[in-house]
């Protein structure tokens, strides 16, 4: 066994397999494998291994089309059978959201050139002649759907994997991962040592204990998933070709052929843990007790829509282990606060995904970053709050609910709350209705009475008079929005302006009380981040960004080292923060402080420290509304008094709470774009509008990656545009055409703007048609709505608001 290698992967099922492979299509030639047991131990070598294309994200369908175009390749590179079978899959809407889902992922599919298309039920009865279709209201079919043999897909990634090199070593257990301070990692085992810039931890199952070997926390959970495959059915042994596989969601259950009988698996509501402790070292390719009848009342709608499958005997059950995160997808990329930890766990519909994550993978440990954005499948997205009761609770509702539509805006109330701040109880007896934002609860809007609750759909829902009342009020008068979870760093000492402006792209402030947005480059030079630096003193300086981001951006932040004499501090979670925007905040505020609010003394883009209600704050006039608005942030010890203090102020100009949904709805009518919507480092600064704000006579992080860009024209540019809709607004990720069909574009944020009256969304358009008037057509609920680009944001286009 090698005592060096470039890359070690931990885990020998399908997704360490595909990593191995695609680090040596890369050239990375030097890399081992290290599985504990035999090649497909734990959960891969029972999944019935399905393959679909099509996902609510537009990324995810993308690795997974990358995938399942995969398999034959890899079976003529390898000689290794994948045992492909593709005769399609149906998927059945039973309901109206179910058929709006499926609509508008035929939109996009046709948008990025997939396969995916309605047909008739005289089509589909064609296609699978056992299918009782009564009760469908739609019928989509998926050519390319199907599924693959576990064993026989594992098998070639890793040949492809020796082929070009790699070592893969069997019954070989890793019992340490120790950092050394270089920054490399020595993973022990009982055949020797290995030294290695890149731990990979793929160990599935055992993707818990493997991480805690390097002291890093990961959020999963396994449970017990049950199917089974039936004795052979007479139809199907007549038959000279296989049936398409059946994807019945609103029955909550999987079906597809299997030899000449049927297999069927489900996601039952009475969910079973397994391994709450920890996963059993000696566990490889054993199974559960059988235990049909926890799954029997997913089975009986089953045999409803197949009657032939109720006649047929049970041959084979498997009940085996899956391990879940709680959102369901991926713990995916570098560990932040490990140097050369990278993740990949907690997969679920593995074989749709394995070539696409091994890509990924390979991709960001060889090059710096992955082509496409996988900020949804973060592990950063998940902090310290992600505790085991959270987890466990999240996990319970993710199982219970796979086949549940996850609607636009939908927040789930599993596991929460997990984070709150001291103003939580008030705003819940305001009405407030919560949402999830790094474990932080936070208002989304305020209902009339308090207790009351989201419903979801893709239409207009019960929150849409009430945030429309908030963004009425704001605009007219005044609102104070809760900002606390914008993320909020310190950065103090003779060095802090020198960090600053190694790290961002804009030049930083020079006097005292003065502000800057800046972005933060990609390692391809896209946008990784954009923030607000204020200049609180001449070596301090305050620091606002994203979030749910706040992890995720650490990876930028440690990659320039701190000059000595400088300090850097989280203050996220020791300050919180309102902003009070709208024409009559400057009244408000002057209500309850002596400082000069006026233009001339505390222009836009100017700070403050400041006494206000007897608390000292820091006051930055900007206001992501677009109107004219203040940013107080104050210690979390004074969040309840502050906030106290500016409800009682607003009462006399009508003035009130303001949630983050009306907030979205501000922020588009001004045309302002937001972290993983509109910024994303797949994007171009000059497709978003960012390019005015880098300075190239300086250096800073990743500079040369945005020179070598910074002159190719857009490929795409961020648009604003009206959308002709008056039961649904547009939420992210519907496809936009011309109204002769052609594909142009995709929608990144949407909502209907109260106080202009429209429905807007913002979007990237191909640059050659990206032109103010052009007239589009974007698919709402799966249909064409008309819509056109404007010229410019429709409030208060000039700024004259924002700097009153």
């Amino acid at each position: 066994m090698r005592s060096h290698a470039q890359v070690v992967v931990i885990g020998g099922g399908v997704i360490g397999c595909s990593i191995l492979y695609h680090l040596t299509k890369l050239g990375w030639s030097d890399v081992v494998l290290l599985e504990r047991d035999e090649l497909t131990s734990g959960s891969t070598w029972h999944a019935a291994a399905n393959i679909h294309g099509l996902h609510d994200s537009t990324n995810i369908s993308r690795i997974q089309h990358y995938t399942m175009n995969l398999y034959k390749q890899l079976e003529t590179e390898t000689g290794q059978g994948c045992g492909v079978f593709q005769p399609g899959s149906l998927y059945l809407a039973q309901t109206e959201a179910r058929e709006h889902q499926l609509r508008l992922q035929a939109a996009k599919a046709k948008y990025y050139d997939m396969n995916f298309h309605e047909v008739t039920r005289a089509e589909a009865e064609t296609l699978h002649p056992m299918v009782n279709f009564d009760g469908v209201r739609c019928i989509m079919f998926e050519p390319d759907g199907g599924n693959v043999d576990p064993s026989g897909v594992t098998q070639a990634y890793a040949a492809g994997a020796r082929q070009n090199g790699a070592e893969i070593h069997r019954f070989t257990p890793v019992t340490a991962t120790q950092s050394q301070p270089d920054g490399s990692w020595i993973v022990r085992t009982d055949a020797g040592d290995i030294r290695t810039r890149w731990i990979v931890n793929a160990a599935g199952l055992w993707g818990r204990e493997v991480a805690e070997m390097a002291g890093v926390h990961l959020p999963l959970q396994p449970t017990e998933h049950q199917y089974f495959v039936t004795e052979a059915i007479a139809e199907i042994e007549k038959m000279d070709r296989r049936l398409p596989s059946v994807a019945d969601r609103d029955g909550e259950y999987y079906l597809r052929q299997e030899g000449n009988g049927l297999l069927i698996g489900a996601y039952e509501k009475d969910v079973r843990f397994w391994a709450e402790d920890g996963t059993p070292n000696d566990f490889g390719h054993e199974l559960f007790p059988d235990d049909l009848e926890r799954i029997m009342e997913n089975v009986m709608r089953a045999m409803d829509r197949v009657p032939a499958a109720a006649d047929a005997g049970v041959r084979r059950v498997i009940n085996g282990p899956m391990i879940w995160s709680p959102d369901s997808n991926a713990l995916f990329g570098p560990v932040p606060e490990k140097s050369g930890y990278f993740c990949c766990n907690g997969i679920i519909p593995g074989f749709s995904q394995s070539g696409g994550l091994g890509m990924l993978t390979a991709e960001w440990i060889v090059t710096g970053e992955s082509h496409l954005d996988m900020f949804a499948w973060d592990l950063a997205r998940f902090g310290s709050w992600a505790d085991k009761k959270f987890t466990k609770a999240r996990v319970e509702d993710q199982y219970a609910n796979r086949f549940a539509i996850h609607f636009p805006n939908e927040e789930r109330s599993a596991g929460r709350p997990a984070r709150v701040r001291p103003v939580y109880e008030t705003q819940k007896k305001l009405g407030a209705v919560f949402g999830l934002n790094y474990g932080w609860e936070h208002p989304l809007w305020f209902a009339d009475t308090a207790g009351e609750k989201d419903t979801n759909g893709f239409t207009r829902q019960n929150w849409f008079e009430p945030v429309g009342r908030e963004c009425r009020m704001l605009r007219d008068k005044a609102g104070i929005i809760d900002i606390s979870n914008f993320a909020k760093y310190n950065v103090k000492g003779i060095g802090a302006e020198d960090w600053l402006n190694s790290l961002f792209a804009n030049m930083m402030p020079k006097a005292v009380g003065r502000s800057c947005l800046t972005p933060l480059i990609g390692i391809r030079g896209g946008i990784a981040g954009d923030f607000t630096v204020t200049r609180l003193a001449e070596d301090e300086f305050l620091v606002v960004g994203s979030g749910m981001a706040e992890r995720y951006h650490k990876r930028f932040f440690d990659a320039v080292p701190l000059p000595q004499n400088t300090e850097f501090q989280s203050w996220t979670e020791a300050w919180c923060g309102f902003n009070v925007a709208g024409p009559r905040s400057r009244d408000i505020l002057k209500r309850l402080t002596n400082a000069d609010l006026s233009t001339g003394a505390f222009p836009f883009m100017r700070s403050q420290q400041i006494e206000l209600a007897g608390i000292q704050l820091i006051a930055i006039r900007v206001s992501f509304t677009g109107d004219l608005g203040w940013e107080l942030h104050c210690k979390t010890a004074d969040q309840e008094a502050l906030y106290t203090a500016l409800l009682e102020a607003g009462t006399e100009y009508d003035a009130g709470p303001v949630g983050s949904r009306a907030l979205m709805s501000l922020r588009i009518e001004k045309g302002y774009g937001s972290w993983s919507r509109e910024y994303s480092p797949e994007y171009w600064p000059q497709e978003v509008g960012l390019d005015r704000l880098i300075k190239t006579d300086k250096m800073f992080l990743n500079k040369d990656a945005y020179v070598k860009l910074k002159d190719n024209p857009p490929r795409e540019l961020l648009c604003i545009m009206e959308i002709y809709a008056d039961t649904a607004d547009a939420t992210g990720g519907e496809p936009i055409f011309l109204t002769d069909g052609t594909p142009i574009g995709r929608v990144s944020s949407g909502a209907y703007g109260y106080s202009v009256e429209k429905s807007l969304a913002l979007g990237f358009i191909k640059t050659e048609q990206a032109n103010p008037g052009t007239e589009l057509a974007v698919y709402i609920l799966g249909q064409p709505h008309k819509a056109k680009i404007l010229e410019e944001p429709p409030f208060d286009p000039s700024g004259l608001k924002l700097r009153a």
